[in-house]
Order: C-alpha cells, then sequence, then structure tokens
C-alpha cells in the first residue's frame, strides 16, 4: 500500500528501539543518497529542552514576513507526521512525502535505522530538492548525538533553556544534560544561547570557546523586556520597539528575543524591522497556551475559557502556571485543570507550579501506551496539594462540568503531556496548518 502511514509503519520495525542516539546509521545512509544535508539553504540548528518549538515559530514568521522561503523541521508531530516538514512554508504533501519515503526506504537497503534518523534523512532529501532561503532545524532528542547533527557549518546555532528532562537518555543532572545540547556548537557558527539556568549557562560557553565559537548570551548579550504594553529588544547594535508576541505568556519574550538575536547575526538586515514587528503578531505554534474554540466548546460550560498546553517537564509546567497566574490577574475565573502525563514523568515537577491557584483537579484519561493511568495521576495531585478526582476523556470531563452551574464561567486548561495534546487537538478540530 503506497501511502505514508504504511511507510511510518514500516520504519518503526528497522531497529528494536524507539531511542538509539548515534551518529553512524545516519551518517551511513545520508552517504548512500548522495548527502543531501550538504545541499541545503542556510541552516539554523536550534536544541534545548524547552522553547525550541515557538523560538523556530517566531523565526519562521519573521522570515515569512521578509519574504522568505523557509523550510522547517520539527517534531513530534501532534496529530499528523506531516506536521514535521515545512516545505518553502507549506506542510509536505502526501504525495512529497510518500515519493520520499520511496527514495530513502531505498537507499537504505532494510539496514537497521531508527525511526527518527530515517524520517530525518527523509526531511533533507526533501529540503535538498526544494529552493528556499532558510532551513530552522530543530533537535530531536539532546544533540550531540542526534540525528540532525550531520550539519557540519549552520549559519547558527541555538540553544534554549535547558532543565531537567529525558534523563535516561541524557544524563541525571542539569550539567550532563547541557553538554549533550552543547553538541550542537560548531568551530566556525555562531552560538545563540537563550538566558539559561548558571549551571547550563556555563557547560554551553565553555564548549564554544574550547571551539572559539562566539557566543551571544541571552540576558547580557540581547534581552527583551515589557514596557508599557509592547516588547522591547534590545541588542549591542539596536533598540527595537515591538508589539507584545501573539503567544501569551512571559517565557515567549525570552524565545522571541533568542530568534531575533539569531536572525540578526545570521541575517543582518535582511530581515527589516517591519519583517519582525509582522512576526510577532502573525506567530503560530499550536499547543502552547492555545485558546480552543472548536468543536469541544460545545461540551464545556456556557461561556468558559479552554486552553491547551503541552508542558510536560518542570519548566514547561512553571512557565503554563505564570501564564495562567497573569491571566487570572487581569482576568479572574474558576481554574479547572484537566491533566494526563507519561508515567516516566516526575509527577511533583509537573504538579508542583499549579498548587494553589487550582480550584479543581481532574486526571483524565490518554489513549497512549505508557500513560500513567487517571486514578494513579490523581494519587499523585492529592499528594501534591491539588483537589484531584479522577475523571474519563477530555471531551467527558467537559461534559460533567457543563452539568454544574456555575457562578463565574470556569477558565479550563488542559495540559500534561504532548500527546493528551494531539488527542485534544484532533477531537476539537483544531488540527496544525
Amino acid at each position: 500500500m503506497r501511502n505514508s502511514e504504511a511507510y511510518l509503519a514500516r520504519f518503526l520495525a528497522l531497529h528494536p528501539k524507539l531511542i538509539d542516539l548515534s551518529l553512524g546509521r545516519t551518517e551511513r545512509l545520508l552517504a548512500a543518497m548522495g548527502n543531501p544535508e550538504t545541499r541545503l539553504p542556510p541552516v539554523i540548528h536550534v536544541a534545548g529542552t524547552n522553547g525550541k518549538g515557538s523560538t523556530i515559530a517566531f523565526m519562521r514568521a519573521m522570515l515569512e514576513a521578509a519574504g522568505k522561503r523557509v523550510h522547517v523541521y520539527t517534531s513530534p508531530h501532534l496529530v499528523r507526521f506531516h506536521e514535521r516538514i515545512r516545505l518553502a512554508g507549506k506542510l509536505v504533501s502526501e504525495d512529497a512525502l510518500v515519493e520520499a519515503f520511496e527514495r530513502v526506504e531505498h537507499a537504505n537497503a532494510g539496514e537497521p535505522i531508527t525511526f527518527f534518523e530515517i524520517t530525518t534523512a527523509v526531511a533533507f532529501d526533501l529540503f535538498a530538492r526544494e529552493p528556499a532561503d532558510a532551513v530552522l532545524l530543530e533537535v530531536g532528542l539532546g544533540g550531540r548525538f542526534d540525528s540532525t547533527n550531520v550539519i557540519r557549518n549552520p549559519a547558527a546555532s541555538i540553544i534554549t533553556p535547558i532543565s531537567m528532562d529525558h534523563r535516561e537518555f541524557l544524563g541525571d543532572t542539569i550539567e550532563k544534560i547541557a553538554f549533550e545540547k552543547a553538541g550542537i556548537i560548531k568551530r566556525g557558527s555562531p552560538l545563540i544561547l537563550a538566558d539559561q539556568h548558571e549551571a547550563a549557562q556555563s557547560v554551553c560557553l565553555d564548549v564554544a570557546s574550547g571551539l572559539g565559537v562566539e557566543a551571544l548570551v541571552g540576558g547580557q548579550d540581547f534581552q527583551a523586556f515589557e514596557e508599557r504594553g509592547r516588547l522591547v529588544y534590545q541588542d549591542e547594535n539596536a533598540l527595537l520597539d515591538l508589539p507584545l508576541p501573539r503567544l501569551p505568556g512571559r517565557h515567549q519574550h525570552t524565545n522571541a528575543a533568542t530568534a531575533i538575536a539569531a536572525l540578526r547575526h545570521a541575517f543582518g538586515n535582511a530581515i527589516p524591522h517591519a519583517a519582525i514587528e509582522t512576526g510577532m503578531q502573525t506567530v503560530e505554534w499550536p499547543a502552547r497556551f492555545q485558546r480552543l474554540t472548536g468543536k469541544l466548546a460545545k461540551f464545556a460550560p456556557e461561556g468558559a475559557e479552554i486552553w491547551l498546553d503541552g508542558a510536560h517537564n518542570a519548566d514547561g509546567a512553571s512557565a503554563l502556571a505564570e501564564t495562567i497566574t497573569m491571566l487570572e490577574e487581569r482576568s479572574p475565573r474558576p481554574l479547572i485543570l484537566l491533566m494526563a502525563t507519561m508515567a516516566r514523568k516526575n509527577p511533583s515537577e509537573i504538579l508542583l507550579p499549579f498548587k494553589g491557584i487550582t480550584q479543581e483537579f481532574y486526571a483524565v484519561h490518554l489513549d497512549q501506551e505508557g500513560a500513567r493511568t487517571p486514578a494513579d495521576m490523581a494519587d499523585q495531585a492529592r499528594r501534591y496539594g491539588l483537589p484531584a478526582a479522577v475523571a474519563g476523556t477530555v471531551k467527558q470531563t467537559l461534559a460533567f462540568l457543563a452539568a454544574r452551574q456555575w457562578e463565574t464561567p470556569p477558565r479550563i486548561v488542559i495540559g500534561g503531556s504532548l500527546y493528551l495534546a494531539g488527542e485534544v487537538l484532533q477531537a476539537d478540530g483544531s488540527l496544525p496548518k
């Protein structure tokens, strides 16, 4: 059967492990394909724990506002694999994807390779065939041994905020994780380092110094701050007065500043102030404190707000809690939190930021292997001081809330997992475009 789903199923069977960090298999396959990764437009390579996708979304919006054609590679997808590959501004078509799958599968010749490695090769194949002005390339996991790290001379490398995540692959300290992320730093390519935890920043700067790499550090060499309802960006050469970003939350100020610094350094005056301003207003990134107004709204209490966020680690949860608190200060409503996580996640890191701000907590069902059960999730939430109850699906929970009388319609926030975000987007009909 010649469709993308059939190819993806075959790719999953090519290696016994879903994750096996190494560059060797990717390098072998790319060599068999004629090394398409050496024929790409200028690449901005992005690693980090939180904010990678949002930073890329800001850069894409600004580049496209400047009239540039942009290829983008991100992961994971939320609903369909096609979200991972954007060709010159549009999600890859089914026909183009299937043709690339066929070429790359033929070149691989049945050799062992992970799902992410072979699909990264697919992205490089597509990017090398379609003219563009830039490639925005997101690391899948870590950096040093991630299959995207075959790019030897990026126009710039970005490391967004680093926190504790994927300990089983990257290490159990912030320093070990930062060292893996810093593996994308390349001699001759500038480093744009977002405002970081001190320990992570120190590791990244040590690696950059050892390679003789120029580093621009957030909070030192560039910064952004809110002033009178505007966002002010500043570096040693510019002071930009900009609208607040369309993506809500103070953490998005950091992501926007990192994006602007990278574009100014990599492309200079080719990205004018007007394009940066337009990009701030047009940027889109699904499941990052996204307001849902689609099919699910009819199941919710009348007048309720429904927000979706993919926060699934400590810093992501803290940023989400801060954003909710800021919104609450402007427009008070009862906060109802619907959450599911994967069992491998540390529940305290995800739950503690919401203590004291959540009126009701519902542990919802997540249809994903390795998900924490709603009963266990509710027990964990109670342990950390949240008024928790076991619930069914998100849709069922919204209907349960709608059956009650509300003096003030609630603010319903759904989070804890990108898998859950994908399920919710599909149920809402709010598919990424």
